[in-house]
């Protein structure tokens, strides 16, 4: 039951995106520059409120747009309407719907929806990750220096050592692709299925990440903080890999290398 109202909500605010993407919608900015909501955000929210609070009103609620539904229940729902609104906005497939559950403080479900390129990723905890209902895998790339990664960068951030600039500059200027598509939630599918064999971000929400992180590790990879911690959504820093290369990719981050 969990499972198909999920991926209700998932298809349903897909449909609203891909309705609405080119068309004309209001855009406002929240706080930092070029920090975008769109009317489609929230009506592709809207849209996954109405499927889950039809089903489970008294689940815990937690969106990008709207914060916190507060519920004394062990369930939660973590929502990004959109990831990646900039893209959106300027009619940029790159994408998504994000949604998962929690439940007494471990991911059970993940689901990342691109209706424009048609990718309906999915992770069950312990049953592994699909695409389209077929079974993905992380890479086998074992070295950073032959690596594919992706990162991102955030709106605002601190001249800190080795911030998000001093490591793609030392990344790049060694001759590794380091590519930055403006979703989150892609990025880590995308590692979940072998297009990346990486990725990084200094800052992240609970909602760009709490769907994508369980989607690497239910197709094979590893996904931590910066300091090889097990992988919270609720703190900045992510890695996610497919294992092989975690290691060295972290001595990048941590000025090691």
């Amino acid at each position: 039951m969990l499972k198909n109202i999920l991926l209700q909500a998932t298809e349903k605010a897909g449909a609203v995106m891909r309705d609405s993407i080119n068309t004309s919608f209001k855009i406002s900015n929240k706080e930092g520059l070029n920090n975008l909501v769109t009317e489609v955000d929230h009506a592709c929210e809207k849209a996954i409120f109405e499927i889950i609070q039809k089903n489970y009103p008294d689940h815990f609620i937690l969106s990008e747009e709207s914060g916190e539904i507060v519920m004394d229940s062990s369930y939660k729902w973590i929502i990004d309407p959109i990831d990646g609104t900039i893209n959106f906005a300027n009619g940029i497939p790159l994408c998504c719907v994000s949604i998962a559950v929690e439940h007494e403080g471990k991911m059970i479900l993940g689901a990342v929806y691109n209706p424009f390129l048609h990718e309906l990723f999915f992770a069950e905890k312990g049953k592994g990750a699909t695409l389209n209902d077929n079974a993905i895998h992380v890479s086998s790339k074992t070295e950073v220096d032959h690596s594919c990664l992706v990162t991102g960068f955030p709106y605002t951030y601190l001249d800190q050592p080795n911030g998000p600039l001093v490591v793609f500059d030392k990344l790049i200027r060694k001759g590794i692709p380091v590519r930055r598509l403006g979703s989150a939630a892609i990025d880590l599918c995308w590692v979940a299925m072998g297009r990346f064999d990486g990725f990084y971000e200094h800052k992240l929400n609970a909602w760009d990440s709490a769907a994508g992180f369980l989607i690497v590790e239910e197709a094979g990879g590893k996904v931590t903080d910066f300091a090889d911690h097990p992988y919270s959504p609720y703190q900045p820093h992510i890695v996610a890999t497919n294992g092989k290369i975690h290691a060295d990719l972290l001595d990048y981050i941590n000025g090691r290398k």
